[in-house]
């Protein structure tokens, strides 16, 4: 029997169309959520499978495309919860990259490259949960905000320094808006490390990701390589009444990579 603690809740989900973002529609949709806001930045014909699945799990799914970085677009984001008189739980899961993997390379990346990584990173998440705040407010417990930061936020790894500074940023945001928005909204982040998903591997050629996907399983003390679905059903605790006394948490789900996090390697 699956765990319900999202019954009737209300969720949006940005940069839900594919991966992590899919997947936790999807677990929120199974633990019982009545309605998931399906956020989308391009792809409709992605977001509207990623709906049929929350569908599928006895939800009710509602498309709506917005960039994040645009205020405006998180303003009509949340708006589309305000029918429906609250949010119990805001997942800002959009996120970008730059992949310059040779941190010491400098001209690999440009200010241009960190403006655009933050617009969406770190300036999208917080545009949403301003947007969301007076209806996270409005739900019958503690509205719940989840961040999807990285490890690389947090050792200084990742797809690029610009990458890596921005969900180094994206925790500060976490801490700064837990203790400013309590007691009537709860915010936290959950940090992946290698997540088994098509976004990794942008930029790079199948034998790469293969040699990733294997050298990232072989570097955690886990021995295994985390799955959407993995990340997902951690995110969903802590928007969950399972959580309900946490707040300020930025929680590493990395099957123990950051333990050695030398050994880990882009190359």
């Amino acid at each position: 029997m699956s765990v319900q603690d999202f019954e009737n809740f209300v969720v949006v989900v940005t940069g839900a169309s594919t991966g992590l973002g899919r997947a936790i529609a999807i677990e929120t949709a199974r633990r019982g959520a009545a309605d998931v806001i399906v956020n989308f930045a391009r792809s409709a014909e992605e977001a509207e499978t990623t709906a049929s699945l929350v569908r599928a799990e006895g939800a009710r799914a509602h498309l709506i495309q917005g960039d994040v970085s645009r205020d405006e677009d998180c303003r009509a984001i949340a708006a589309a919860a305000a029918s429906l008189g609250r949010i119990d739980a805001l997942f800002n899961n959009a996120g970008v990259t730059k992949f310059a993997q040779n941190h010491a390379d400098l001209e690999a990346v440009s200010a241009e490259d960190f403006l655009n990584l933050y617009s969406v990173n770190v300036v999208g998440a917080f545009q949403m949960v301003r947007a969301a705040r007076s209806l996270l407010e409005a739900a019958p417990q503690p509205g719940a905000v989840v961040n999807t930061s990285s490890i690389a936020g947090v050792v200084g790894i990742g797809s690029s320094v610009p990458y890596a500074a921005s969900k180094g940023a994206l925790n500060t945001l976490t801490l700064s808006l837990a203790r400013a928005l309590a007691p009537r909204i709860r915010v936290n982040a959950v940090c992946p490390g290698f997540i088994d998903t098509p976004w990794f591997g942008k930029g790079m050629t199948e034998e790469r990701v293969d040699r990733l996907r294997e050298g990232s399983a072989a570097a955690t003390p886990l021995k295994v390589a985390s799955s959407a679905e993995d990340i997902a059903a951690t995110a969903a605790f802590l928007a969950s009444r399972q959580s309900r006394h946490v707040t300020g948490e930025t929680l590493l789900v990395d099957a123990g990579s950051h333990l050695g996090f030398a050994t880990l390697s882009m190359r």
